[in-house]
């Protein structure tokens, strides 16, 4: 079996103290291996929002330990952690996130440009390789209001591609797109997926967690049900047909 890039035992964490104290999770106890595709699922209050914090080292435990492929989270300080997140994960979020008025190639350099350390070489070729992954090879000069939803949910997949993450981390990914276009990006993620990158997305969207492999419902910081897919959504996308769909007319 791969071996697990994440692994959390009795993970607890508690905001406030007292009367007051609001217990977000519970004694989480979770691990997920190498090339797996997750998806963590619950209503509002249940915990999966601070979980993913945690996994993606924004937060850390209360108590309890979490191993980001093998390094003690819990035990780092904030520029360690900093550095931790940047080595390791990618995140995807649900409003894409991206500055307006640069272009598609220098919104997914950006992260490279920033990464702290040894500096990265070939930067602008690293990000037009991720836009190339993401079938957007013929859009790196287009702002985002040159390009539809999905295509800028796509650039914003190659802005976490860029620094070859160990883990890819997306937040209702789909939640701002139509039902075709969250099928292109659910598609893209499965394909990635096959190319070995472990995924792990929350959804509030049943039909949308049926992409993964596996899903984690959780209810009162806790998680109440871990099961493999039965009757997975299997998508497909034809990245040149989609990256051939006419530009947009940028705003003033």
């Amino acid at each position: 079996m791969p071996h697990p890039v994440i692994s959390l035992d009795h993970v607890v964490r508690v905001y406030g103290t007292g009367d007051s104290a609001v217990h977000a999770l519970r004694g989480v106890n979770l691990t997920v291996h190498a090339g797996e595709m997750v998806a963590i699922m619950g209503t509002s209050g249940s915990g999966k929002s601070t979980m993913l914090n945690i996994l993606g080292c924004l937060d850390v435990p209360t108590a309890g330990q979490y191993l980001l492929d093998g390094t003690a989270v819990e035990t780092l300080s904030k520029p360690q952690l900093a550095d931790l997140r940047n080595a390791k994960l990618g995140f995807v979020f649900q409003g894409f996130n991206l500055l307006a008025r640069t272009s598609a190639v220098e919104n997914v350099e950006l992260p490279l440009l920033y990464r702290r350390g040894t500096p990265i070489r070939n930067t602008h070729e690293r990000a037009i390789n991720a836009l190339e992954r993401v079938g957007l090879g013929k859009r790196l000069d287009h702002h985002p209001s040159m390009l539809s939803g999905g295509q800028q949910q796509r650039v914003a997949i190659a802005r976490a591609l860029v620094t070859e993450p160990t883990v890819l981390l997306a937040d209702e990914p789909t939640g701002n797109l139509d039902s075709r276009t969250s099928i292109e990006v659910m598609a893209l993620f499965q394909a990635l997926n096959d190319q070995g990158i472990t995924i792990i997305l929350v959804t509030h969207e049943p039909d949308v967690a049926q992409y993964a492999k596996r899903i984690i419902e959780m209810r009162d910081g806790q998680i109440r049900r871990d099961h493999p897919v039965a009757d997975r959504h299997v998508a497909s996308v034809d990245l040149a047909t989609l990256d051939a769909t006419p530009a947009l007319e940028e705003a003033a």
